[in-house]
């Protein structure tokens, strides 16, 4: 008898992170980062915007404000920063390809899937609404639900209860060295997601890399993520 292969990946979990990830965003971010500069009558570069990937906004706003910063104008920043990036993609989000066919592949297989970001919940919901037709998750963290942005693990950490598991049967994807080093202190494994060749050097501290969501499939999550009651790869 053929194998079950929708049992393939039962009992394990699989958090994606969003930007780089589910959704193309970079163009949107930056563009977002450099008007809200803009109406502050400061600059942003592209090679400053790369240096914070994996960052909460909140803590970019400090490094490109200034560390004096008071709460109340970070809220203000980051608030007018992210209202300006909705507008952005809101009539057409830029889902990566592949990301609904990778996430229907997994949960088809038997995997939970979560959602674990840094972001704002209404970036999150915007994502969400986009994927809801094809793929739904069974599980999100936001911004909103952490105190402690990546590296800190909180959000991997808070994903995996949420669905259930133990922090080593759940896998996380991600695009920036931030987030690798986030799932590495919960406890998980981590697939990092390069689309550009030169993008591969900055988060080889992942698992494994790969160059499109279609190359991460049932069987690589399963090489990598601890089977229930056995290692990695059993």
């Amino acid at each position: 008898m053929a194998p079950d292969r929708r049992a393939q990946l039962d009992g394990l979990g699989v958090i994606f992170d969003i930007d780089g990830v589910l959704v193309d965003s970079y163009a949107a971010h930056l563009e977002s980062w450099k008007q809200l500069a803009a109406e502050n009558n400061r600059t942003i570069n592209e090679a400053q915007f790369a240096a914070t990937f994996g960052k909460t906004s909140r803590d970019i706003i400090r490094e490109l404000f200034g560390p004096h910063i008071v709460d109340d104008d970070v809220r203000r920043l980051d608030d007018r920063k992210e209202a300006i990036y909705r507008d952005l993609i809101r009539h057409d989000v830029p889902i990566m390809p592949g990301a609904t066919g990778c996430a229907r592949a997994l949960r088809d297989a038997g995997a939970r899937l979560a959602v674990g970001s840094s972001g704002p919940p209404e970036n999150v919901q915007l994502v969400l609404e986009a994927f809801r037709p094809i793929v739904d998750f069974h599980a999100v963290v936001t911004g909103a639900d952490v105190r402690r942005g990546k590296p800190d693990p909180q959000v991997f950490l808070l994903a995996a209860d949420r669905l259930g598991l133990p922090p080593a049967c759940c896998l996380v994807i991600e695009d920036a060295p931030a987030g690798i080093e986030a799932a590495h202190r919960a406890g998980m494994r981590c697939i990092a997601l390069a689309i550009r060749p030169d993008r591969r050097a900055v988060v080889s501290s992942a698992d494994a890399v790969v160059d499109a969501l279609a190359r991460l499939t049932p069987s690589l999550v399963r090489s990598l993520c601890a089977i229930p009651g056995g290692t990695p790869g059993q």
